[in-house]
């Protein structure tokens, strides 16, 4: 199935909040993700709020090829677990 995202916006302590072409939405905790790998990025003022929608993958992402699988949000938000 594929998870088509329709807004995205950056919320206070690394919670972004997805809306879903369905009708799912709701705020997913990522600060888990800060200062790991690529996601260190965002331990620098403002670089989180950046977020925008990726127009070819329809990933949330962030300047420098930073980007969240939207199924991983789908599953979280629907409360979908996977083996």
């Amino acid at each position: 199935m594929l998870f088509k995202i329709r807004a995205v916006d950056a919320r206070a302590g690394y919670r972004l909040w997805v809306q879903f072409e369905d009708g799912v939405e709701g705020e997913v905790d990522l600060s888990d993700l800060v200062g790991r790998g690529v996601f260190k990025r965002w331990e620098n003022a403002g670089e989180f709020e950046q977020v925008f929608l990726d127009a070819e993958s329809g990933a949330p992402s962030w300047p420098g090829e930073i980007d969240v699988a939207p199924d991983a949000l789908y599953h979280e938000l629907a409360g979908i677990t996977t083996p």
